[in-house]
């Protein structure tokens, strides 16, 4: 079981998510909140395709070019750098006074994302319940 939790997801992946989530849902809630501004520009949080860039590791496997000088070593993960990050949609103009806000698709992205969250709150506690598990486990 420990072999499962050091080669399992990453808690800094897990927290990352969250907090990507997290910010999604204050821009959402920006967006709909303007939703009647004149001149205002709806604003998206991107993280997903950062985030699979990093984990892709660009040499086709998912996997480092590390050479291990012993086979019972652990592999070599790499350092996180993906960050949520915000932008404005300044291209898309839907109504008269300027403003690209369209209340459904922001309500179908904070279903969306209200999704996401709990199943990265769901995996991060499974994570951690695992974790307590062979601590206790070890102790005893």
């Amino acid at each position: 079981m420990l072999e499962q939790l050091v080669n399992g997801p990453s808690i800094g992946y897990l927290a990352r998510g969250l907090a990507a989530s997290s910010l999604r849902q204050e821009v959402i809630s920006n967006n709909m909140a303007n939703v009647n501004t004149p001149n205002f520009k709806r604003s998206e949080v991107r993280f997903e395709d950062m985030l699979a860039k990093e984990l892709a590791l660009d040499d086709g496997s998912g996997r480092m070019q590390v050479v291990r000088t012993h086979d019972r070593h652990l592999p070599i993960r790499p350092i996180g750098t993906a960050r949520p990050i915000v932008e404005e949609d300044g291209q898309t103009t839907m109504r008269v006074d300027k403003n690209n806000v369209d209340i459904d698709i922001e309500m179908a992205s904070l279903a969306k994302n209200q999704l996401y969250y709990n199943a990265m709150a769901t995996e991060l506690g499974s994570y951690v319940s695992r974790l307590k598990g062979v601590i206790t486990s070890t102790q005893g």
